[in-house]
């Protein structure tokens, strides 16, 4: 049984409105870290590895959008809370958790947890 199957929301969020989601999200975590890299190199190299990680198991999930499709949607939903804490702790344990920049990793992390407890993680998730 997944993480994922104990949320207790409604689903809203069908598998393709998530996978243009994540693609969506790995694209603001690369400009983010374009926008970071002169001024903030922490964050910048958190916000790449958020994007990187977002895209790499978008490319890889079953679901609309995924490009070789390897790893279930369950599978990618439980990843997504991996992602989220990542997120979440990158800027404290990367010592600038009190840093402005530190503020959008927090934001993303809320946002991100937002969409994984209103996802239909068992919507027919073949591509």
């Amino acid at each position: 049984m997944a993480v994922t199957d104990h949320l207790p929301v409604m689903p809203l969020i069908n598998p393709a409105q998530h996978a243009v989601l994540d693609y969506g999200v790995a694209t603001t975590f690369f400009g983010l870290a374009m926008r970071y890299r002169r001024g903030h190199p922490a964050a910048a190299g958190l916000a790449l590895a958020n994007g990187a990680m977002v895209l790499g198991m978008s490319l890889l999930t079953k679901y609309p959008g995924g490009v070789w499709p390897r790893i279930s949607f369950k599978t990618h939903g439980a990843l997504d809370l991996v992602q989220a804490a990542l997120t979440a702790v990158g800027p404290l344990l990367l010592g600038f958790g009190n840093d402005p920049e530190a503020r959008t990793f927090y934001a993303q992390a809320v946002s991100e947890l937002g969409v994984v407890a209103t996802t239909d993680w068992n919507g027919g998730a073949a591509a």
